[in-house]
């Protein structure tokens, strides 16, 4: 059997590991194949062409080859467009690696998260603070919606009754969207809720999203926190828990 080999696929580092003295295991984010495994061997050798280039955050162009778990990286080119992030940006840049790391199968296409992905990454590179926490809701709604793990917004969730203006609903991590009662001061009103559901279905929806995002950053952020937690099988992503300690110092 031929070994398949990949040309010119836009791709992002989520993560790297060291394999031996010299080489690294990569994961992934490509935009026509998933995520997937890579060894680059060589690559932590000083004359390495890969040593300044295989860097996370950084939009790259891969060639790799193999039929294996483990494919092998033959070529990387950066392809430009913005610096690396740095502080809180970096550490928001972390925690949608870690995101994308627990809730994606490897080898599981996704080119429209991919593209959403990409524009976040440019938002962390701008390092403008209230458009950076509007697009990581946005990135965790379309994230989750793509992945079918995000339940539709413009009906209760368990009763399919249609949700009402001025009434306050609560995004719960087992029952989806319900009736917020007293004990739930992170709820939307259904305004909020069916705006947020007609900007996930735009032809634009990122941009529509992160417009939607903006009005109700503080009251989304940890409805979706815990949902994501919820899915992602842990207490608290070790990229929050970083964020938290850092701003405790």
């Amino acid at each position: 059997m031929a070994t398949k080999r990949i040309s010119d696929e836009p791709a992002y580092v989520l993560h790297r590991y060291d394999w031996s003295e010299t080489s690294l295991i990569l994961e992934v984010f490509t935009r026509h194949h998933g995520r997937i495994a890579l060894v680059a061997k060589g690559a932590k050798r000083p004359s390495s062409s890969f040593r300044p280039v295989l860097l996370p955050l950084q939009p790259l162009q891969l060639n790799y080859g193999g039929d294996a778990e483990i494919r092998t990286l033959k070529a990387a080119e950066w392809m430009g467009g913005h610096v690396m992030p740095t502080g809180e940006s970096l550490l928001s840049g972390y925690y949608l690696n870690e995101l994308l790391l627990l809730l994606l199968a490897r080898d599981d296409p996704h080119p429209v998260l991919f593209d959403v992905y990409a524009k976040v990454v440019r938002v962390l590179a701008s390092e403008h603070d209230e458009v950076l926490q509007a697009a990581l809701r946005t990135f965790e709604l379309l994230l989750l919606r793509e992945i079918g793990l995000l339940p539709r917004l413009d009906h209760q969730t368990l009763t399919l009754a249609p949700l009402v203006d001025d009434v306050r609903y609560t995004l719960v991590s087992e029952g989806g969207l319900r009736t917020s009662n007293e004990a739930d001061r992170a709820g939307l009103s259904g305004a909020h809720w069916l705006a947020l559901q007609r900007a996930l279905e735009s032809g634009a929806a990122f941009t529509d999203t992160l417009r939607a995002c903006a009005a109700v950053m503080n009251e989304l952020k940890p409805q979706l926190r815990a949902l994501l937690h919820y899915h992602c099988g842990v207490p608290t992503l070790r990229t929050r828990q970083m964020m938290v300690d850092l701003q405790s110092l």
